[in-house]
């Protein structure tokens, strides 16, 4: 029998909750990052604002439990064009009196947060079930003896 055959289930939930749990965590602090950066602008005339950032997940075979768990394949940028207000007082203002503005839409973080946040609670709740299955298990095992 393999390792991957012979391992525990309850292991396995422990592993795959726990990883997502981690990348919802990531996704979060991205999220945040990208909402409290929606009006950063540049330092100089014509500069660059913030850039939104991105996150990217994939899964990999944990060896220990054999178990596909969730991890963060990469952080990004989203290369979308930056939108240009009118504001020729802002130090941030080109010769014309535009300013590049973040390519964050608050609303779309704050969609991508309440989601990382749903998803996050459900591999909380996997957790927490899991955990009285292995008490209870460990409970009938006592109980029998």
């Amino acid at each position: 029998m393999d390792s991957v055959t012979a391992t525990d289930p309850l292991s396995s939930a422990l592993k795959i909750a726990g990883s997502g749990l981690e990348v919802q965590a990531t996704r979060l602090r991205i999220v945040s990052e990208n909402i409290a950066n929606a009006q950063s602008t540049g330092d100089t005339p014509g500069a660059d604002p913030y850039r939104r950032k991105t996150i990217t997940f994939g899964s990999e075979l944990d060896k220990a439990t054999g178990a596909e768990i969730v991890k963060v394949e990469k952080l990004g940028f989203d290369q979308s064009k930056f939108v240009e207000e009118y504001d020729p007082g802002n130090p941030a203002a080109d010769s014309k009196g535009y300013v590049k503005m973040p390519n964050v839409n608050v609303l779309i973080e704050m969609g991508d947060m309440r989601e990382a946040n749903r998803t996050y609670e459900a591999n909380l709740q996997s957790v927490k079930q899991t955990r009285d299955l292995i008490s209870s298990t460990l409970e009938l095992l006592k109980s029998s003896q």
